[in-house]
């Protein structure tokens, strides 16, 4: 999954993420359910995302057996601890894809903190994300996960899906078909394609969070292809 964004921006991502992941866990507090993820309270959220940071810090320092220390004492010291165990891993040891993965990961964890606030998913307009940043994350979701083997983004007939923000030049077309999808990047004017079957708009942090799953609206009126109920982030799901 290349991407277009350097390490550096990615960490910067990372770092507005946790700031804004620790400021919305504090005001919903720990026992606020979650409605991005259905049965997760606000500590769940802190456990998940400090027990991620802190494993994935483990390997990159090569530690074939880590031991994630658990979630003890303040919640929130806890979960900054294991963020800069994290950031200094990478930083040592730079790594493109990781520092993408902690990137996204750590703001749609921060997405869910903010719905936990709110008590629903948030409107792209009631978020912090850099349109840069909620590019790039419509880019490994399409790119990256949508085209995996296990990926279950699969319909009987071979279709097209085009995903084109409104503030960006970039655009993305997703052949959908038995196998596993194929997507291609682009920016400017579209290649000749024939007419999309499903084509999604709105801004890129629309995009971003309806791609990922955390916004109520849905991204087409036709709907993802596949089984019924399946979009691109079910093996990623809470």
């Amino acid at each position: 999954m290349p991407t277009q964004l350097p390490p550096t921006r990615h960490l910067e991502g990372l770092r507005s993420a946790m700031v804004a992941f620790v400021r919305y866990a504090d005001r919903a507090g720990p026992v606020a359910p979650v409605p991005t993820c259905p049965g997760w309270t606000v500590r769940d959220l802190v456990a998940h995302l400090g027990a991620a940071h802190r494993s994935t810090a483990a390997m990159l320092r090569g530690e074939s057996e880590p031991v994630v220390e658990p979630l003890v004492g303040d919640p929130m010291e806890w979960l900054r601890d294991g963020a800069i165990e994290l950031v200094e891993a990478i930083t040592r040891a730079p790594e493109e894809f990781w520092a993408r993965r902690a990137c996204h990961q750590t703001t749609l964890r921060a997405v869910d903190a903010l719905a936990a606030v709110f008590g629903r998913p948030p409107e792209a307009v009631e978020t912090w994300i850099a349109t840069d940043i909620a590019v790039d994350g419509i880019d490994e979701v399409l790119t990256g996960f949508a085209t995996r083997p296990t990926s279950r983004l699969r319909c009987d007939e071979e279709s097209v899906l085009v995903a084109a923000p409104d503030d960006v030049p970039d655009w993305w077309l997703v052949r959908v078909g038995p196998r596993p999808a194929v997507a291609q990047r682009g920016d400017g004017p579209r290649p000749e394609v024939p007419a999309a079957d499903w084509e999604i708009g709105g801004t890129a942090v629309s995009l971003y969070l309806a791609l990922w799953g955390r916004t109520a609206r849905p991204m087409s009126r036709g709907g993802w292809p596949g089984p019924p109920g399946v979009g691109l982030t079910s093996a990623i799901q809470c």
